[in-house]
């Protein structure tokens, strides 16, 4: 994002800081977040904003950002890629299945998340307020994009609310206001994405507002961590807890397979880097474009410190 941001910064005439983040930082702020939160969350997605906000908070009370464009201007791959638009689940969470697989199999059994997320999902399409005489594309869209306002959008809001209030800074967020909400919500998908680009219509309204590279740039998501030295850390600190007999953890996982997957070092070494090679349920990102690789190991890392901490005690 640098050399995008050095643009803005030179075009709007700001004052540009640039912050560095270290991969231990992020790891050791991992229990910050869950504490932000009050639950497990985004892994190192939420550290570093956590950690970010609070070097922003150092000469500033207030910020802008810019959540919400993607999911009321269409932005995201599962409003273009016909086999997203396609998908019988949450287009953004398509990997429920492989998750599962890191549960312990009593719990598994007890719970069947595959068969909850299809319910959840199936409710919530049952609720979308179609125009009359709209079929099939058109339809699906507002499908998705009801989807994203009332699922995806939410997680993202508390995340931004957490992180930055938990620093003691204000963060507002114009796209989200109602009534560009409301506008936007029977806006044609074709004009939307006029240009044959996603948040095509955003982009042509800020057309000469903007530098040129940057309204043109492609969406990029935030920016999650591939630093082999952070995927070390917590893949080590994994196996700490699988071999604590107090974890409150380990009961409710497959221990074995996640111990196969943390003992071998792969998480952090070779040149896939962050990739696990044949191993689909640690590859394949669980929200939309983030959480893969390491910030899985990050997350049960969140769960067993949330257990620990908040001192909860699961019913199944």
């Amino acid at each position: 994002d640098a050399r995008y941001i050095r643009l803005m910064s030179q075009h709007c005439g700001t004052i540009h800081h640039q912050v560095l983040l270290d991969a231990a930082d992020l790891a050791k702020a991992l229990p910050d977040a869950v504490r932000a939160r009050d639950l497990p969350g985004m892994a190192d997605i939420d550290s570093s904003l956590y950690l970010f906000c609070r070097e922003i908070k150092r000469n500033h009370t207030v910020a802008l950002s810019g959540e919400c464009a993607d999911e009321i201007f269409g932005g995201y791959p599962w409003f273009r890629r016909d086999d997203l638009v396609a998908a019988d689940t949450f287009p953004w969470s398509r990997a429920t299945h492989l998750r599962a697989l890191w549960l312990a199999p009593w719990l598994r059994e007890r719970i069947c998340p595959e068969e909850y997320a299809a319910q959840r999902c199936r409710e919530s399409l049952a609720e979308v307020p179609h125009l009359p005489g709209e079929t099939g594309r058109e339809s699906r869209l507002r499908e998705i994009a009801y989807l994203n306002l009332t699922w995806s959008m939410v997680p993202l809001l508390n995340r931004k609310d957490r992180m930055s209030r938990a620093q003691g800074l204000e963060v507002r967020v114009p796209f989200a206001d109602h009534r560009l909400v409301e506008y936007m919500w029977n806006v044609p998908w074709e004009m939307k994405a006029c240009d044959g680009r996603e948040k095509g219509l955003l982009r042509r309204a800020l057309a000469g507002i903007l530098p040129g590279a940057v309204l043109h740039r492609r969406k990029n998501p935030y920016p999650k961590s591939h630093q082999p030295a952070y995927a070390e850390t917590v893949r080590r600190w994994v196996l700490r807890i699988l071999d604590d007999p107090h974890s409150p953890l380990v009961p409710l996982i497959d221990a074995e397979t996640v111990r196969r997957m943390a003992g071998n070092g792969e998480a952090g070494s070779g040149p896939a880097g962050h990739r696990m090679p044949g191993n689909p349920a640690f590859n394949e990102p669980w929200f939309g474009q983030l959480m893969a690789g390491p910030q899985f190991f990050a997350y049960l890392i969140e769960i067993d410190t949330w257990l620990r901490e908040y001192r909860v005690e699961i019913i199944v």
